[in-house]
């Protein structure tokens, strides 16, 4: 079985700010990062197709030819709860060192730990990897493709935010039968 991961196209969103699981816009190059994105996947026929529910990800899975793929909360971004929408250099929180210091297990005020994501995520991949399919396509999020690293041991949870992938960028994982 292959998984194909793909990251949503780049956010218009200023630098700094933390939207994590927020519902953003994309920015005006969307169709020609989508066309990029396409190429690399056209000429493979999937068995079925998954996509976060926020629009950065609907809308590639849409311009690619799948808007029917099955939405699924548990390939959602990272949940940064009162820090989203906020520019992190602003955000007042005691919390966001320690966040920084242990993000994968300090949790965001009311949002979650990368090690959260990271068990939805896992969760998500043992269910379809029980599937009968031989390519699954996956529209996602960047913290979404690192967990998915994570999991097929690729890279070590120190590495994480040394892995994120490019904006419209695809992560083949393999099932071996």
């Amino acid at each position: 079985m292959n998984i194909y991961l793909i990251r949503h196209t780049s956010v218009d969103v200023p630098k700094g700010l933390c939207y994590g699981q927020s519902d953003v816009p994309l920015r005006p190059t969307f169709e020609i990062e989508a066309a990029v994105t396409k190429a690399k996947i056209e000429s493979i026929h999937f068995d079925m197709a998954y996509t976060s529910p926020l629009s950065r990800c609907t809308r590639l899975a849409q311009y690619c030819g799948f808007g029917d793929a099955t939405r699924d909360p548990r390939i959602l971004e990272l949940n940064f709860g009162d820090w989203e929408m906020q520019y992190f250099n602003k955000i007042k929180d005691p919390n966001l060192q320690c966040w920084y210091d242990d993000y994968m297990n300090v949790k965001a005020t009311n949002g979650e730990s990368f090690a959260d994501q990271y068990r939805r995520v896992a969760a998500f991949l043992d269910e379809i990897k029980q599937k009968e399919a031989e390519n699954i396509v996956v529209f996602a999020h960047g913290g979404v493709l690192i967990c998915a690293q994570i999991y097929a041991k690729l890279i070590h949870q120190e590495e994480a935010f040394q892995a994120v992938p490019a904006y419209g960028g695809v992560f083949l994982y393999q099932e071996c039968p």
